[in-house]
């Protein structure tokens, strides 16, 4: 196994590092500014335009959240051999990556929408660094959607190219566990 593939498994089965990952972001670009009195690129404009930016980030932040359900439908709609095993395998793990997808766009829109009604002149609360907080942290759950689509997609058109009669794939129902106690 590579060291990409052991880091991919790792994040895959930890949902929780986006948000680590997203307040350490946050702490670095803060401590810059902090340190360098510089870089508070969303202090340069107007409380009007950042408003605007939250709101349509908000929007965007929706609409990709959209396409996450319709990414969903789109598996569960798949009926290949592979994927049904997968599916019975891991069911608890996709539906939890699937469902932490979908409540992190509820969470990132609710974090916009927050920064939008507290920002004012010269930002008094701050409302910007909530905002830095919130597409940091879409970004890295965006990719989490794209990365969980790839590798279905993957299974799938592994059902739609292969040869009828190619065995399914056996999977250890307890690869996560296994992994965890005996890495690299």
């Amino acid at each position: 196994m590579s060291v990409r593939t052991s880091i991919e498994d790792r994040w895959a089965a930890v949902l929780w590092i986006d948000y680590l990952l997203a307040a350490v972001t946050l702490g670095a670009h803060i401590m810059t500014i902090r340190v360098t009195r510089s870089s508070d690129w969303l202090s340069w404009i107007e409380s009007s335009q950042r408003t605007d930016l939250y709101a349509t980030a908000a929007g965007v932040v929706s609409a990709i959240g959209g396409l996450s359900a319709v990414a969903i439908s789109l598996y569960t709609a798949a009926n290949g051999e592979r994927l049904r095993a997968v599916r019975a395998q891991q069911h608890k793990e996709l539906r939890r990556s699937w469902r932490s997808l979908l409540q992190s766009t509820a969470l990132c829109c609710l974090l916009l929408l927050t920064a939008l009604s507290l920002d004012r002149d010269r930002d008094p609360h701050s409302a910007r660094f909530l905002f830095e907080y919130a597409m940091v942290f879409a970004a890295l759950r965006f990719a989490r959607l794209i990365w969980l689509f790839d590798r279905m997609m993957q299974v799938t058109d592994a059902d739609l190219t292969e040869p009828e009669g190619v065995g399914v794939p056996v999977r250890d129902p307890d690869w996560l566990r296994n992994r965890q106690q005996n890495p690299l």
